[in-house]
């Protein structure tokens, strides 16, 4: 059944020549009737000359009609009004071929354009009537002729109907299809938003990670290769300070990747979750970068209080940032300063140096050569809590940090 529709589905002209042929057979049994039946028996059938001359190629373009209805359903309407006006004409009776007008009509109605559609009704309204004005039933009664006249307009009026619904299911489906369709896009587009949105989440930590504990394993490097000979307790510290800073690196590059693997963003294989660092980790943090020979003068202002997770990971990633800034770019001698200050709605963070700071095009460019992504990536991690950054050169020389950390609305 299935092959069945498959195929109906796949060729509608040639069902619907299938149709016209059994249309056309039936016509030509009607013809032979009407050239073979005796006077006395001809009633209802071609008896004129013209209906008999008329009757064959009206039979050809009925069937036609049906045949082509669907390929081209709009010259088909004008091909059958063209057909009936010329069946009035030449007083040719109704007869089987005529169904095609029922065809047409339900065809034209199931389509999109509206001046046929319209103009097919209009022909179902009229026709019924001038086919009983033309050929009325000289045995029926005025009342039969009228009750006569009303079903058959009735019939083409519903064939006109069902074809208009079947017009309008069509539409709904396509609408639903297109919803659908529309509907897919904008969950692709926000997957894709999502995804782009948790790539750049995790370039952020990645960058703040290992640029900050590489930083740290590259001084501690130099200055232990400098003093090998000459103070070898000195190297083996720094060895010891490479070696830690090297393991915490690596345990904040797997707290990351466990998010990328696990399902539920941040568990571990055991099932515990990872702690991001806050705020409570930026004393540890500092203590490391003076380890590593940088001065750093390090305050806390105002009452201390519990702070939601994203503002003390944004807080602890502008410290961070700043202090491997201020390493690379700050040149020899250069100095430090981290102030947090604790209000009732906001967390402010000043991180500034006394150095040369760094290149213009660095912090209002973005840099080149991936140069820069860190006051880039401090910037969004600070509009992602709805904060405010400011950062450049300090006056008097060195560079400054502000990020205002607004408590409400932060998760």
């Amino acid at each position: 059944m299935n092959r069945l529709y498959d195929f109906i589905r796949r060729h509608p002209t040639s069902v619907d020549s299938l149709w016209a042929a059994f249309l056309l057979m039936l016509s030509s049994v009607w013809i032979l009737a009407s050239l073979t039946a005796p006077p006395e028996a001809s009633e209802g059938l071609a008896q004129g000359r013209w209906e008999k001359i008329a009757i064959v190629p009206v039979s050809l373009a009925l069937s036609v009609v049906v045949a082509l209805r669907r390929r081209a359903p709009e010259k088909m309407l004008l091909l059958a009004t063209g057909t009936g006006l010329a069946q009035v004409v030449t007083d040719l009776s109704p007869f089987p071929g005529d169904f095609a007008f029922l065809v047409i009509i339900f065809t034209v109605a199931s389509r999109h354009t509206r001046w046929a559609s319209r103009f097919a009704l209009a022909g179902a309204l009229l026709s019924p009537t001038i086919s009983q004005l033309r050929w009325p039933n000289e045995h029926a009664d005025v009342t039969g002729k009228i009750f006569g006249t009303l079903f058959l307009t009735l019939v083409f009026v519903m064939a006109w109907v069902l074809g208009d619904s079947l017009r309008t299911r069509r539409a709904y489906y396509s609408q639903l299809e297109e919803r659908a369709r529309r509907l897919e896009k904008e969950r692709e587009a926000r997957a894709k938003v999502a995804v782009a949105a948790e790539r750049a989440r995790i370039a952020r930590e990645l960058h703040d990670v290992v640029a900050h504990n590489v930083s740290v394993m590259v001084v501690q490097a130099d200055g232990g290769a400098y003093v090998l000979d000459s103070a070898p307790e000195q190297a083996r510290m720094a060895l010891q300070t490479i070696s830690g800073t090297g393991r915490q690196a690596l345990a904040e590059m797997r707290r990351l990747l466990g998010v990328l693997r696990s399902e539920d963003g941040g568990k571990r294989d055991g099932g515990e979750y990872v702690p991001q660092p806050g705020v409570e980790q930026i004393a540890e943090l500092v203590e490391q970068v003076r380890g590593a020979g940088l001065t750093v003068d390090f305050a806390v202002e105002g009452t201390p209080h519990p702070l939601p997770s994203s503002v003390e990971l944004t807080a602890y990633r502008i410290v961070q940032e700043a202090l491997t800034n201020t390493r690379k770019h700050g040149g020899p001698d250069v100095g430090a300063t981290v102030r947090l200050r604790y209000t009732d709605d906001a967390l402010s963070v000043v991180a500034e140096d006394d150095g040369r700071g760094a290149q213009r095009e660095l912090y209002e460019e973005g840099g080149a050569d991936g140069l820069g992504h860190g006051l880039i990536g401090m910037r969004e991690r600070v509009g992602m809590v709805g904060g405010a950054l400011e950062a450049g050169p300090r006056s008097g020389g060195g560079f400054r940090i502000c990020a205002a950390l607004p408590l409400k609305g932060a998760d």
